[in-house]
């Protein structure tokens, strides 16, 4: 009885241990952000190790799926974020990375993803108000490097980064959409925004139509969106998308020619 005991307290101890050390090995620090009128968003957020207050980062914004909704601060790291991190760290380009996680039952963009178009809100979605304050706040409170603002998001997300871009144009550098949409009618907002698009050819939750239509629009005005289109692949076109070095390159690699505050 003691013995089986004795087996009892030393397993439980090297899970725990276990799991102590994953935890405190991740790369990302959960963080809770509270707004001003007290609301409150989970996000978790990279820091480049050995971070220099007196020198500039690239800061990466990603907007998970609709998978990934909760209250555990967990779930939205499982699609594209680590890929994200692992380029980074692979090209020696150390980068503020950001992730926060919606609610259950929100979204970043209130409107049905079945649908095929939709127009942009005056007022954002709750989440991605607070989104978009704590983006704010950390521009103002991180080293970062104000040329190399980057945003993506895949699914749910991939709606969030065209509502975000759209609302706020001249805070990035690049987008990088994943199976989502957009409003049409104000593409030329971000006509001169370096962004590449991507969708499955197959998918039937979110109309590869949306992405086609919003590339369509912004070649309408004159911008010049890069489109890649996944030839028999359905809703997950994520995993390609952030795996590919090629399109990461592409991302780390664009510049603004000015910071925010020198406009």
């Amino acid at each position: 009885m003691k013995y089986s005991r004795l087996i009892y307290v030393v397993l439980t101890s090297l899970i725990f241990c276990s799991t102590t050390s994953l935890e405190a090995a991740t790369p990302f620090d959960a963080k809770i952000f509270k707004s001003a009128k007290g609301k409150f968003l989970n996000y978790r957020i990279h820091l480049p190790e050995n971070l220099d207050s007196k020198k500039e980062y690239p800061f990466v914004l990603f907007f998970h799926g609709a998978g990934e909704r909760g209250s555990d601060n967990k779930k939205q790291l499982i699609h594209g974020v680590k890929d994200l991190l692992a380029y980074s760290k692979r090209k020696n380009f150390p980068s503020i990375i950001i992730a926060p996680q919606c609610p259950a039952g929100e979204q970043w963009v209130n409107t049905p993803w079945g649908d095929l178009s939709h127009k942009l809100t005056i007022e954002p979605s709750d989440s991605m108000r607070l989104t978009i304050e704590l983006l704010k706040e950390s521009i103002k409170t991180l080293p970062v490097d104000e040329k190399r603002i980057y945003v993506t998001g895949l699914s749910m997300g991939g709606f969030g980064t065209w509502d975000i871009i759209q609302r706020m144009p001249k805070i990035f550098a690049a987008a990088m959409p994943v199976c989502g949409g957009g409003d049409t009618e104000i593409a030329s907002v971000i006509k001169t925004l370096p962004i590449w698009v991507f969708h499955g050819g197959s998918d039937k939750s979110v109309k590869t139509k949306r992405s086609r239509d919003m590339v369509a629009a912004l070649r309408k005005v004159g911008g010049k969106a890069k489109y890649t289109e996944y030839e028999g692949v359905g809703h997950n076109s994520w995993d390609r998308t952030y795996r590919d070095q090629d399109v990461l390159t592409w991302l780390f690699h664009q510049k603004k020619a000015n910071k925010l505050s020198e406009k």
